[in-house]
């Protein structure tokens, strides 16, 4: 039984059938509908380029022919480890002989004065993406708080929709928990040359309504400024007091082994609800992304199916930002220096990042055969690229990695 109907959820089913899986599965998900993809939800699909029926992973035929169980609307609410059994918030309880959860993260809740006025908005569902889309539609002016992935991602839409976009970031630049110093600097330019006003070293104080819906924002600061929609990306907490109730072992998630297990033998949890330890920091870590969904997804599979492995897939990222295309490779956590590649000027480049000689990761702008190279570097091990070779004038990493391939 899988609890949990994204990516990571979605994945273990379909690779379950795939890898020859006869017995039964069913897919548990809070969400009405067939499982989809969100990483379009602030992007393609808010711009309208594309529709909510061209995200679902697959077609209905696809689960009836593959007898993949889709009880929808309806979460899991409990787990009775000693009977190997789940209950729904439906009021029904489902048996299992393997538990996968696949739980994922909710958004951060906004502790603010009109959180809840109409017009303030997370978004992370496809009923999220349609509520903002719905009123977007007759906004003007735009407030986002948090200058991550989702909250630029959306501003870029919005200002290319023809909104007055304004976003408030605590930290001192955008994107901080993800990339480098370098290409901050490169996006934080490229909003403002869109029209997006960043402010940083600000958060949101307080909302004001008028009629129960947003109609202005107080900064931490104490300025005011008109909002006819606000959208909070301040990050996500992953679901795990199901499990936590349950007695599974908690650590910034759900904590796993290096399969994948969680302290229950007869039960995994990944993607984004999952704390597991990466070869990559020698740490345990979570991760919020569509590889590590769909790779753990397939790795538990494989161990269901007989071939048990350490969990080591190389983790990468994308953002698509208007004519900006971000990709990462690797976790530069802990990085002490960096080299940038490419030219600035056009908007292409990479930043390699080091902690001492070690490559830890390569972020790249509108540079896919630079991304493809670093991804291919990462999976023999550790490239023995340095800082000092990276920096020659004639260095090129599609090169370099094909000649050290």
């Amino acid at each position: 039984m899988i609890a949990g109907a994204g990516q990571a959820g979605f994945q273990t089913a379909a690779s379950l059938r795939q890898d020859g899986f006869a017995g039964r599965i069913v897919m548990v998900g809070d969400e009405p509908g067939l499982p989809y993809q969100r990483p379009p939800l602030s992007k393609a699909y808010l711009m309208g380029k594309t529709t909510a029926e061209a995200l679902t992973f697959r077609p209905e035929k696809f689960f009836v022919d593959n007898r993949i169980e889709i009880v929808a609307q309806t979460r899991v609410t409990a787990i009775d480890r000693t009977n190997k059994r789940v209950a729904l918030s439906s009021g029904e309880t489902l048996d299992y002989d393997h538990l996968v959860l696949a739980l994922g993260a909710h958004n951060r809740a906004l502790p603010i004065r009109g959180a809840a006025l109409e017009g303030v908005f997370g978004l992370r569902t496809l009923a999220d993406a349609d509520a903002i889309g719905a009123m977007l539609a007759d906004a003007h002016e735009v407030v986002v708080a948090g200058a991550g992935f989702i909250g630029l991602e959306f501003g870029a839409v919005a200002s290319a929709l023809g909104k007055s976009v304004h976003v408030l970031e605590l930290a001192d630049r955008t994107m901080a928990r993800a990339i480098s110093p370098a290409m901050s600097q490169l996006f934080a330019a490229a909003h403002a040359s869109w029209g997006v006003n960043i402010d940083f070293g600000q958060g949101l104080a307080a909302l004001a309504g008028e009629r129960g819906r947003v109609c202005a924002v107080e900064t931490t600061d104490g300025r005011k400024r008109p909002a006819d929609v606000v959208v909070v990306g301040i990050g996500v907490l992953p679901n795990a007091a199901i499990a936590a109730e349950a007695g599974l072992d908690i650590d910034n998630g759900i904590k796993v082994d290096a399969e994948l297990l969680t302290s229950d033998p007869t039960i995994s949890a990944i993607g984004d609800c999952a704390s597991f330890p990466s070869p990559y920091t020698g740490s345990h870590i979570r991760l919020e992304s569509v590889q590590n969904a769909a790779d753990q997804g397939r790795a538990v599979a494989a161990r269901l199916m007989g071939r048990a492995a350490p969990y080591g897939a190389v983790p990468w990222f994308w953002s698509d930002q208007r004519d900006l295309k971000l990709q990462i490779a690797g976790l530069s956590i802990g990085a002490d220096t960096t080299i940038v590649v490419g030219n600035r000027d056009e908007r292409r480049l990479s930043v390699l990042c080091f902690r001492g000689d070690k490559l830890l990761a390569v972020e790249s702008v509108n540079r896919g055969a630079d991304h493809v190279a670093a991804r291919k570097m990462f999976a023999r091990g550790t490239p023995p690229l340095t800082p000092a070779e990276a920096s020659r004038p004639d260095f090129d990493l599609k090169a370099w990695e094909a000649a050290t391939r």
